[in-house]
């Protein structure tokens, strides 16, 4: 267990008021979590402090060879006032993944945990309440060292910043559109398309600006090989409702395991849905659109939670799925998961942790 010390603030912030946008990840809490790591000492010194900016040597090695990391998770208070997270344990289990693709040092589940929990309880008023909005938890580890070799660094910093949020995509629950990327791919097998870490967002940017450029919110990736499978959205998981069957890409290496779309995974599967992990091409979903067969398209994610698909485009194709409107099972899967976060709804899973009253 970790011995955490906790210095508050003696300035603190002005707190955004209840009612006005928050936007997603673009305001911070008074406290920030800070962990060391030197090699032969191990992790070490953890502690809450005021949110304060960095001092890093301009040959930090983060900077010149992308060794880090991130998680993202979300604190939601509950109408009785008692403060959750969901499933942190998942993200915890998902982040020694990605240390180890990336030779980062392990950080135990149970440390992992507890960090987030002490931070967010420092800050918790923090915490909005408005509906649909959060606290997104951000953990992040950096590669320290002074050195210009590609080599591991020995020295690194385990942090944890909090951002009071509202929805994702400003349209809320709206339908988005998709752009199918046709041009670029995002990541390969054997690559690092499963872990989470600032290079894979950095080459989905160059989809994202060409998607933008023609009115899509966001775009899906295809498999970097033959380039006509279905991967992954650039923040989210994907998932089709192609004629009462619920599918979604397994897991091949180049996809992130998202917790939400695990979670989506049990929730289909205890309401009786069939679900299939597997390859699934554009040209089948082609194809299950021209026939009537595509009944909803969906993406999952920590950030959106649910985010409902109103249109696909891929090269000269446009599928308007659902009439542009959302679906049932993505409206289900939405009140479900966010009743159970917010504490409004059973847990027969047990993924609801308590943090604090």
């Amino acid at each position: 267990m970790l011995d955490i010390k906790i210095t508050k603030t003696t300035t603190p912030k002005a707190k955004p008021e209840p009612g006005k946008p928050l936007g997603f990840g673009k305001i911070f809490t008074d406290h920030m979590f800070i962990m060391n790591y030197t090699e032969g000492q191990g992790w070490h010194d953890p502690r809450i402090v005021p949110f304060q900016k960095l001092s890093l040597s301009p040959a930090a090695m983060v900077y010149h060879y992308g060794q880090e990391m991130f998680e993202g998770l979300k604190a939601y208070k509950g109408d009785n006032g008692e403060v959750y997270l969901f499933r942190p344990e998942k993200n915890a289990e998902r982040a020694q993944k990605t240390n180890d693709r990336l030779c980062i040092p392990q950080i135990p589940v149970e440390d992992f945990v507890q960090a987030c929990k002490a931070v967010v309880e420092v800050d918790k008023d923090w915490i909005p309440t408005d509906p649909g909005t959060s606290l997104y938890i951000r953990p992040f580890i950096i590669a320290t060292d002074e050195f210009l070799g590609v080599a591991p660094s020995e020295t690194y910093l385990f942090m944890i910043i909090l951002a009071p949020s509202g929805a994702y995509y400003e349209s809320g629950l709206d339908p988005v559109g998709i752009w199918i990327e046709d041009e670029y791919v995002r990541a390969v097998r054997g690559g690092m398309g499963f872990a989470k870490t600032g290079g894979n967002y950095a080459a989905s940017l160059i989809g994202q600006v060409k998607a933008h450029n023609d009115a899509y919110s966001q775009v899906l990736w295809l498999d970097g090989v033959e380039r006509k499978y279905i991967e992954e959205v650039g923040s989210m998981n994907i998932f089709f409702k192609i004629d009462g069957k619920v599918v979604t890409p397994m897991l091949n290496g180049s996809i992130l395991p998202g917790v939400t779309r695990d979670s989506t995974i049990q929730l289909c599967k205890s309401w009786g849905y069939e679900v299939e992990e597997r390859r699934i091409s554009v040209d089948e979903l082609l194809e299950a659109q021209h026939t009537g067969k595509l009944e909803e398209v969906f993406g999952t994610g920590t950030a959106a939670v649910i985010s409902p698909v109103g249109k696909l485009r891929y090269v000269d194709d446009v599928m308007v799925i659902n009439n542009g409107e959302i679906g049932e099972l993505s409206q289900k899967l939405y009140d479900t998961m966010t009743g159970i976060q917010y504490g409004k709804l059973d847990d027969p899973f047990g993924w609801r942790v308590k943090v604090c009253d």
